[in-house]
């Protein structure tokens, strides 16, 4: 029996010993192991993280005066994780609502959490009785909280009163899941005043959310990102650190106090070249058109001073979110052929369009490289290639000629025989490389997004399209006057720049520098020369020759004749490409540089469906470079907050010389030293404009213009 006992003994023994190493390890794996978690479960004050995004950066003038800046306003978020939470800690029951969701495409009913009835219930009550309740998308609401549950709050209200903060704040305590704090908003002070070069911004998305943010905070709060222009190219710049918010939250939920906070940093300070009143002639110039881009740049630097394209439309109004209503005035689809015709949101000044006898002047550079700036050529009326004839406007209008020209007689009369045969003897690769060395056939690399690069015959881009295809002599024709080739306003500008400046091709230039938070430049201000043209093969006084017929095309009974002003010497060239032999709609340009003598600024003005290059672009020309001259005078040119203009389709046939912009209000002193560095809030709401939209369609005589006949084009290829 002894042996059978002492079994039952040690058995007995070994499973009290077993039970005893897994009493153990469970209070082992609850104790240490899983300690945090459970601690977490017990009721008592618990830390609720929230991230914040920081603040983004000014957008400036060269001059300092703010065009993109931050507003803050105080907001009021739910957290609809935590408000549920509290609801189930004090009732039993579980308010569900049932919807018709689509799945698969196929349409089923689904049971919810009735998160807007709880709301409603134990939120909006208290709200109610302390006079801030708002009406609220419920939709919206319960969109939010099946997306994001807790991890994003949802914004109740962003547009609190300093009084209504301060009552928040006092009673906040009370609400679980109702979270009080600063918000800081993108607003553009003067309105659409440079919309296309600023850009607009797009709140943050749930996709934005990187992956493991949900471990480290309770709530996120994303930044808002920058999706065209200078908001874009310069986001990574702009956006400032994230900042951390600790609060400490009780067992039923109620916020006590923070006990932990990492101030957001501020972005970068982007300074633009823009001149903000030189932005404002340009952009209330071009209001005499129906759809147009105009270019300013100063010749010794690269620098754009305006870039201004019409229509337009307010970047306000994607803060914080564009509605559906605004977004069809502003979109249109090409596919569809649905929404804005006249396209409020393209940056005409880096969009192609045929430049038509403006190519001229980039004709006459590569021919001035192969060292043929100084030949003459005869114009008998067409050069005929073939079958095909290439007519010179006076041929076409009246069965005329030049008879023998020089260049500077070629660009007065901007006769197409003499580019068409200076444009054979340069041959189809000298053709390709000169408007290269020009920056045509490729972007300009100005930081803006979408910037075409335009269209040239011959090169990488154009041959990759074309494998095979030959360039043949009358396409050279047709390349040399500006038909069946693209360029942009802004390219057609900055080689406008190096023919005033004596060769030298700058890089175009928007952004002037970047200033960090802490003074640190990140971006230099410094001119960059992509080509020198006198190490080219062209000649100074090449250079001299192509001037000298810009200005007797403005002078002398030229195309270019509605320029002309009599008191400052300017020299400028038009031009006028059909670009539908339908419907006869023309790209109408003049680009030009004044003062003639010392030559300071560059001017593009491209306008659509106009009547011809002198008749409607010139005027506006003339009435860029008065104001430009009139400001270097010691006229201060206006500036006021600026609001859209829609454009139209209208064909205009031609436009009258305009009056000067009248000057400044004295009491304006934006953008000047006066001691004081006023930014953001502090610098107050620019004055609102007086006037409305000017109409446009009187006539002018320019004088002579080779867009009296329009030679035959053949489609861009």
């Amino acid at each position: 029996m002894e042996p059978r006992y002492r079994f039952r003994l040690y058995l007995l023994t070994a499973g009290i010993l077993a039970g005893f190493g897994a009493l153990l390890m469970r209070l082992h794996d609850f104790q240490i192991l899983r300690r945090d978690k459970y601690l977490g479960m017990v009721p008592g004050d618990s830390k609720v993280t929230i991230r914040e995004p920081g603040t983004r950066g000014d957008i400036t003038d060269r001059n300092g005066i703010v065009l993109a800046t931050n507003i803050r306003d105080y907001e009021v978020t739910f957290n609809l994780a935590e408000i549920d939470a509290a609801y189930r800690r004090q009732h039993t029951d579980r308010p569900e609502v049932k919807r018709i969701v689509l799945e698969h495409g196929m349409q089923r009913e689904k049971t919810e959490r009735d998160i807007v009835g709880i709301v409603l219930e134990t939120v909006i009550p208290p709200l109610q009785n302390l006079g801030l309740a708002r009406n609220f998308n419920a939709t919206a609401l319960r969109t939010h909280y099946v997306t994001h549950h807790g991890l994003v709050p949802f914004t109740y209200r962003a547009d609190l009163s300093y009084e209504e903060f301060a009552k928040f704040a006092e009673h906040n305590l009370e609400l679980p899941g109702v979270y009080l704090g600063l918000n800081s908003q993108r607003k553009y002070p003067y309105g659409t005043l440079g919309s296309h070069v600023l850009g607009y911004m797009k709140s943050w998305e749930k996709a934005d959310i990187p992956e493991g943010a949900d471990r480290k905070y309770d709530h996120y709060i994303g930044d808002a990102k920058g999706i065209a222009g200078i908001e874009k190219t310069m986001d990574d710049y702009l956006r400032g650190l994230e900042g951390t918010r600790e609060m400490l939250k009780d067992e039923k939920g109620a916020i006590r106090g923070m006990v932990g906070y990492v101030r957001p940093g501020a972005g970068a300070k982007v300074a633009l070249t823009l001149d903000a009143r030189v932005q404002y002639l340009a952009e209330e110039t071009l209001r005499h058109a129906g759809r147009a881009a105009a270019v300013v740049m100063d010749v010794e630097t690269g620098e754009v001073l305006a870039m201004a394209s019409v229509p337009d439309f307010d970047p306000n109004n994607f803060v914080p979110k564009i509605n559906p209503e605004q977004w069809k005035a502003y979109d249109f689809s090409k596919a569809r052929k649905s929404g804005n015709e006249a396209e409020p949101l393209l940056n005409r000044c880096i969009s192609n369009f045929v430049p038509g006898s403006t190519f001229k002047l980039g004709t006459a550079l590569s021919g001035a490289i192969k060292g043929y700036a100084n030949r003459t050529f005869s114009c008998d009326g067409f050069v005929s290639y073939g079958n095909a004839k290439v007519g010179c406007w006076i041929w076409n209008k009246s069965h005329g000629s030049h008879g023998s020209e020089t260049l500077p007689v070629a660009i007065k009369n901007s006769c197409n025989p003499y580019f068409n045969k200076l444009a054979g003897v340069v041959g189809s690769k000298g053709m390709t490389d000169g408007f290269t060395m020009l920056g045509f056939g490729k972007p300009t690399g100005i930081p803006l997004p979408n910037e075409a690069g335009g269209v040239i015959m011959g090169n990488r881009e154009w041959r990759a399209k074309h494998p095979g295809a030959p360039v043949t002599e009358h396409d050279i024709a047709l390349f040399s006057i500006g038909q069946s080739v693209l360029a942009t306003p802004l390219q057609l500008c900055s080689m406008v720049t190096s023919i005033a400046n004596g060769g030298k091709y700058y890089q175009p230039r928007i952004v002037k520098k970047v200033v960090a938070a802490d003074g640190t430049t990140l971006v230099a201000d410094k001119p960059k020369i992509e080509v020198d043209l006198l190490k080219q093969g062209v000649k100074e006084s090449d250079l001299v020759t192509i001037r000298k017929g810009m200005w007797m095309a403005v002078n002398e009974g030229g195309t270019a004749s509605a320029v002309k002003l009599p008191d400052i010497q300017i020299g400028a060239k038009t031009g006028t490409a059909q670009v539908n032999l339908i419907l006869k709609t023309h790209d109408c340009w003049t680009v030009a540089f004044a003062p003639f003598e010392k030559p300071k600024y560059a001017v593009c003005v491209m306008v659509q469906d106009g009547g011809s290059g002198g008749h409607t672009a010139g005027p506006l020309v003339q009435h860029l470079i008065r104001g430009l001259i009139n400001k270097d005078r010691g006229v201060k040119l206006p500036l006021q907050v600026q609001k859209e203009y829609g454009g139209h389709m209208k064909p205009i046939e031609s436009i009258a010389a305009l009056e000067d912009l009248p000057a400044a209000d004295p009491n304006d002193t934006a953008g000047e030293d006066t001691g004081d560095e006023v930014m953001g809030d502090d610098a107050g709401a620019p004055p609102e404009p007086e006037k409305t939209t000017p109409a446009a369609v009187p006539t002018i005589d320019p004088g002579v213009d080779e867009e009296g006949t329009i030679p035959k084009a053949v489609p861009v290829r």
